[in-house]
């Protein structure tokens, strides 16, 4: 067992109040951005995230949202057991949840429904948090547009200039930032505690059998069936929920029935199917910055569209 582990074990230990030596440690998906694994001591088994030590507050605010969403009491979460520093190396540990990609889709768009009637007096949160590897703003403010614009909107296209995206990207950047009102013309969202990166990687399914799965801190037993909805790596915040819609529509999007059921337990407001481009342009703002490629052309060509709906 390497000295990480060892530490790392040491920390769950300290976290469940029940000594914890791994027998099997293996190899998992964590995204673009992290080294992800699980430990097992052939009773209990957790999932563990790492980092540089320098990212920790990454783990810091992934910790903190995953409590934001599950003090919502509506689509089940992980549970974050601990973060911290060991041999190096920064760490957060999470329940594991056994999951799959396909589940009880309507299910998850009540929950998240749920989710995002859970408000807040202003648009914001508690702290900044990050999304994928890129920091996010969320200082509060009371005017919707203006979070969108200097928060969202503005500092993804000032992190585009330093990246060397500049000329009509900007040029039209500016423009639909000085326009954004008009995207707004008789719709006034309030804040709803939204996931904040809710694209479909982001999302699964308790798999196939029923798991009596112990909480992991010591709070008893809860059965949770097979297909039950999970959503995980938040970037939280309040904002306006169409933010999380538009985004699981990027990527290949969601199951049909997540939509049918979401829009009976809240329907949109017509003007979604225009701002769900607004609200998916940071996004891939942020992918341009992230891992340049294709996405700059992606964003040019979404801010065109969106300039068109103004003329």
């Amino acid at each position: 067992m390497s000295a990480f582990e060892r530490e790392l074990a040491t920390a769950i230990g300290r976290a469940t109040g029940e000594a914890f030596v791994p027998r099997v440690t293996r190899a998992m998906r964590g995204g673009d951005i992290c080294e992800a694994f699980t430990l097992s001591d052939g009773t209990r088994a957790f999932f563990a995230k790492t980092q540089p030590a320098s990212r920790l507050d990454l783990f810091e605010a992934e910790a903190a949202g995953l409590a934001e969403l599950a003090a919502a009491h509506a689509v089940r979460v992980p549970q974050a057991l601990c973060h911290g520093v060991a041999a190096g190396q920064a760490y957060l540990v999470l329940e594991y949840l056994p999951l799959q990609p396909h589940g009880d889709a309507a299910q998850l768009g009540r929950q998240l429904a749920q989710q995002h009637r859970v408000g807040a007096p202003r648009f914001g949160w508690a702290r900044d948090n990050w999304i994928g590897a890129t920091p996010q703003p969320n200082a509060w403010r009371d005017d919707w547009i203006d979070f969108w614009r200097a928060q969202r909107l503005g500092f993804q296209l000032r992190l585009a200039a330093e990246n060397g995206h500049g000329g009509a990207l900007q040029r039209d950047g500016e423009t639909l930032m000085a326009r954004l009102d008009e995207f707004f013309s008789g719709y006034h969202p309030a804040p709803s505690l939204l996931h904040g990166d809710l694209w479909g990687g982001n999302h699964g399914y308790l798999a196939d059998g029923t798991y009596d799965l112990s909480c992991p801190l010591g709070h008893g037993k809860s059965e949770y069936p097979c297909g039950m909805p999970v959503i995980f790596d938040p970037a939280a915040y309040f904002g306006d929920r169409e933010c999380d819609l538009a985004m699981s529509e990027l990527f290949g999007g969601f199951a049909p029935d997540f939509y049918a059921a979401y829009r009976e337990a809240w329907p949109l407001d017509v003007g979604y199917a225009v701002r769900k481009t607004l609200y998916n342009l940071y996004h891939i703002l942020n992918h341009a910055n992230l891992f340049g490629g294709g996405y700059a052309a992606q964003a040019q060509r979404m801010l065109a569209q969106l300039l068109a709906e103004l003329r």
